[in-house]
């Protein structure tokens, strides 16, 4: 059968099948495209891609440009099976000067009829990435007698290079998108963990009642709240709150209302227009923005200005408001969580607050106990904060000797769960031992005085008798409460260790069973 005249492959087709190559991150869409060029350019019809699949042991048909689905399903070899599964095999090319003389040609996808086998030639070329074969690269030509195919397979071999390129490009593209989804989910998941609500430490039974409440409250959009001194958890606590609620994919933001200015609070809140004010360069959008969908919590909510109070009080009613500068409005659906240290009650009475304002926010009250209220989770949470700086100073310390658990236990932490946790990690830092004792615990912890009065010093005189309970404790501890073998281990009389013993009060019974 006579061919037609073949246009002249040139650096113009080997430019647009590069470009197509290029022009996208999926895969079966640039190599279709390509095939698509290839094809019109030139006399090089139903172009294929083969790709081996290390993991199956099979080479299955990637793209073919008018296959159905159904065929491209049938296009599946083993290695060493037909043509394709050759040359993926060997690497080298193969030549079908009349694919209907050849046994070995299978046509599995039958996308040629077999009438027209006759007429048609096939060519196959590896589709390499270094020294490893990926896939292969397959083409029909019309047949002619004695013509000469080392043209198309210098052509094709430079074409299959460039397959290899994009292939192994959209791979690594791929994988990576797939890790960055991996870690982002695991990112998400840790977090939820984190902020969990059987994640906050504690056992007491005041928390309980805080916990339960954070379960009633989670997934409805009610106003919340958060009563409590500083340092008891209360961002903790909204965190909780936000990643337990319906809410939890959405923004998470965060506004201390007093560390800012109130002309800088206002522009953070609702954002600002470009021109509001000197230095507004460029539109802003505000924190209300930002959490749209999610939560936005307020801390320090006691600390507002008037003029903040009356706007906020606009959001929290009309759930809209305007950018300084702004004339449009703006809804918002935003979950709102405020905290305060403070007496609203009593700022309320002395017209600091709002009235309105505070009814507004006050729907879903929660309040957090101070530590000192809750003695039964200083230990627990101690242990927490024990085991966490350990990890970040790459530390050993194994436990909390008995007499600093004493004065953990004795002092009333006016800084509450935030104190514990700085008393936790200077311990740890200045500890060189196997066990934090009463010695590495701040000096406010060092007198019993400081369970009333914080600002009490501490006597030169207590200081030295807790090291000296610390020594004896941890020594009879060692020897199973014997006093001679403690004294030994002192460097002292057995005389000396039961005077302080005596002194002390004591008592060497207890640690009879105690394990050295």
């Amino acid at each position: 059968m006579p061919e037609k005249n073949r246009q002249p492959i040139d650096l113009a087709t080997l430019y647009e099948i590069t470009r197509a190559l290029a022009s996208s991150d999926d895969l079966r869409q640039c190599l279709e495209e390509s095939l698509t060029v290839l094809s019109a350019r030139t006399n090089l019809s139903n172009g294929a891609v083969t790709i081996a699949n290390p993991i199956t042991g099979q080479i299955e048909t990637e793209v073919a440009p008018g296959m159905t689905a159904e065929a491209r399903k049938r296009g599946i070899y083993k290695f060493g099976e037909g043509i394709t599964g050759r040359v993926v095999a060997s690497g080298s090319p193969i030549v079908v000067p009349q694919i209907s003389q050849e046994p070995l040609f299978l046509n599995k996808t039958r996308a040629r009829a077999e009438k027209n086998q006759e007429a048609l030639s096939f060519l196959c070329v590896p589709i390499k990435h270094g020294a490893t074969t990926i896939g292969a690269l397959s083409v029909d030509r019309n047949y002619q007698e004695g013509i000469d195919f080392e043209t198309d397979l210098q052509f094709l071999t430079v074409l299959s290079g460039l397959i290899a390129q994009t292939v192994v490009r959209i791979q690594a593209v791929n994988q990576e998108r797939e890790r960055l989804e991996q870690e982002n989910t695991q990112l998400r998941r840790e977090l939820s963990e984190k902020y969990r609500v059987a994640s906050i430490v504690s056992n007491s039974s005041r928390m309980q009642e805080v916990f339960e409440m954070i379960h009633r409250v989670a997934d409805s959009n009610a106003t919340i709240l958060l009563r409590g001194e500083s340092g008891t958890g209360k961002t903790m606590v909204a965190k909780a709150i936000h990643h337990n609620s319906k809410r939890a994919k959405a923004p998470f933001i965060a506004v201390n209302c007093s560390a800012l200015p109130e002309t800088l609070l206002e522009s953070e809140l609702f954002g600002h227009e470009k021109g509001a004010f000197t230095g507004a360069q460029n539109a802003k959008k505000g924190r209300f923005e930002l959490a749209e969908g999610g939560t936005l919590f307020l801390d320090e909510i006691g600390e507002l200005s008037q003029s903040v109070q009356v706007k906020l009080l606009n959001v929290v009613q009309d759930r809209e408001f305007q950018r300084l500068g702004g004339i449009a409005p703006i809804k918002c659906n935003v979950r709102l969580i405020t905290a305060t240290n403070k007496d609203l009650e009593k700022a309320v009475e002395d017209g600091s607050f709002r009235e309105d304002l505070y009814y507004r926010l006050n729907v879903f009250p929660v309040y957090l106990p101070p530590l000192r209220e809750r003695r039964t989770d200083i230990m627990l949470l101690a242990e927490f904060f024990l085991q966490k700086y350990n990890e970040e100073n790459s530390k050993q310390i194994r436990r909390i000797s008995t007499p600093a658990i004493d004065l953990l236990i004795q002092y009333h932490w006016p800084g509450n769960v935030r104190e514990l946790q700085n008393c936790i990690e200077r311990a740890v830092l200045i500890c060189d031992e196997d066990s934090i004792k009463s010695y590495h615990l701040p000096p406010s912890l060092q007198t019993s005085d400081s369970v009333n009065e914080r600002s009490n010093p501490v006597s030169f005189a207590s200081a030295v008798e807790n090291f000296e309970r610390e020594l004896i404790i941890d020594s009879l501890k060692k020897c199973q409460g014997n006093q001679t073998k403690a004294a030994q281990l002192l460097d002292t009389s057995l005389r000396i260790i039961n005077y302080k013993i005596a002194k002390l009060n004591i008592n060497p019974r207890q640690f009879k069973l105690a394990k050295p």
